[in-house]
């Protein structure tokens, strides 16, 4: 609190205490937030492979039937199917990146909160 009874800027309440910014209260908050991003991440990685693996399936027939009967349509299907799994295959490494890096951030929380105990 200031001298004249104001609370300063960048101050937050914390049980019976002031504490500056960046304390117990906002930590716990953002690690939260993060957890909650984590579980929604690994759910949609979770659907992504399932996808994956049934797009990769559908992938090697495209190819074996272009293989196989030698014709442009077949070619173009295979074509297709690729790139489809290839953008599938692309979000799936930028969701184990984006988790990677929260679970970054979630060891740093965690270790700011234990360090402020």
């Amino acid at each position: 609190m200031t001298p004249g009874g104001g609370v300063e800027s960048g101050t937050v309440f914390y049980g019976d205490h002031m504490a500056p910014s960046g304390t117990k209260p906002q930590v716990e908050r953002k690690l939260r937030r993060v957890s909650e991003q984590l579980k929604a991440l690994r759910d949609d990685l979770r659907v992504t492979e399932e996808h994956l693996a049934q797009l990769s399936d559908e992938e090697e027939d495209a190819r074996i039937r272009a293989l196989v009967s030698e014709t442009p349509l077949a070619e173009k299907e295979h074509r297709k199917a690729a790139r489809h799994a290839e953008r599938l295959r692309s979000s799936r490494m930028k969701a184990i990146r984006k988790i990677a890096d929260l679970e970054r951030e979630q060891d740093d929380l965690l270790d700011r909160l234990t360090a402020s105990t």
